[in-house]
């Protein structure tokens, strides 16, 4: 059902950093309301003061009020993402999950059949997506300018130490966390998938080099595998990175020229190798999401809310959809399925 002249009502859960964001970028759209926060925290707690909407402690409290809401915005612990999306969607709202939508393709696929049960939109937080790099190295692809692919090689370093991974929070916990991929690298794994599609005969190695006092899981992996539209792949990525992130780039590598984008947030176009073909000027793109002791990936998300407004006002559709969702998912678990085995963490 489209929402043609009323504005777009918004509750968020979870008042964290990107839970206040998504509210802040909720409130400055002419066509959209911020009406409710929720947390387990209070408002005082969550140091959310500034924002002058009703503050409930849990989802059941938010749904016994008179509150009116459109939009269920999940900005929780990844591991609480499925199950609060389910119950949204039960109440007959629309959802926007921050990554990863669950953690496990099983948890996915309920969460689609009950949208479609209850014909309501999910909308998956990939903004990276929205970055000028991306934009262009999508059309690159999708025209074939770069011809046959033969390999794409996905480096991701950054740095997480103890001022993240706090000893009584829910970041580095197997149940609410899940691991590096899902929390850090999502977004990356997601553009890739977007480019080139599904990947296949998957190996890996991991190892917990510097977090083994601090996660239940690994810092670091090396993946390798086949894309199921052909050519090769890796991802190479870890979190025991000193001082500072060190990159999120993409290497490609076609019949007819290589590409790189570099920067530590996939950021830069830093090689367009590609003979006859004159690489055109970007718009900049927007700054990391900066967390004081890290930073994170692109804050695009006034794109986000953007599109979930023009897609329930019916001007355009989901730019990422439950079922890419899903698949970023996926393929996370079957390579964690690797890890899982190495570590010992059935």
């Amino acid at each position: 059902m489209k929402i043609q002249n009323e504005k777009i009502k918004f509750a968020v859960i979870g008042a964290g950093h990107i839970g206040k964001r998504h509210a802040e970028m909720i409130r400055r759209e002419e066509e959209a309301e911020f009406v409710a926060f929720v947390d387990v925290r209070s408002k005082e707690e969550c140091n959310a003061l500034e924002y002058n909407v009703p503050f409930f402690s849990s989802l059941e409290e938010l749904f016994s009020s008179d509150i009116d809401f459109d939009v269920l915005n999940i900005c929780t612990p990844n591991g609480l993402h499925a199950e609060q999306a389910l119950f949204a969607l039960e109440k007959k709202k629309h959802v926007v999950c921050e990554k990863p939508m669950g953690l496990t393709k099983d948890s996915c696929e309920k969460i689609i059949f009950k949208s479609l049960q209850m014909s309501k939109h999910v909308f998956c937080v990939m903004q990276n997506r929205y970055s000028p790099p991306s934009v262009w190295i999508k059309d690159i692809i999708e025209s074939g300018i770069l011809g046959e692919i033969f390999v794409v090689q996905l480096n991701c370093y950054w740095i997480r130490d103890d001022r993240y991974y706090k000893k009584d929070g829910w970041k580095g916990k197997k149940d609410l966390d899940g691991g590096t991929l899902f929390t850090q690298f999502s977004h990356f794994i997601d553009i890739m998938y977007w480019l080139f599609g599904d990947i296949k005969n998957i190996q890996g190695k991991f190892a917990d080099f510097s977090h083994k006092d601090s996660t239940d899981f690994e810092d670091t992996g090396i993946v390798h595998f086949e894309f199921v539209n052909g050519g090769l792949g890796s991802i190479n990525y870890s979190t025991s990175v000193v001082d500072k992130n060190l990159e999120s780039s993409i290497t490609i590598i076609g019949s007819k020229g290589s590409v790189k984008i570099g920067g530590q947030y996939m950021n830069e176009v830093e090689v367009c190798n590609i003979p006859g073909y004159e690489m055109p000027i970007l718009d900049p793109t927007n700054p990391g999401n900066d967390y004081g002791a890290y930073k994170g990936s692109a804050a695009n998300h006034h794109f986000v809310i953007q599109n979930v407004i023009d897609t329930l006002k019916g001007k355009t559709t989901a730019t990422t959809n439950a079922l890419e969702g899903l698949k970023v998912v996926e393929i996370i678990e079957r390579i964690y399925k690797i890890r899982d085995e190495q570590f010992n963490l059935q």
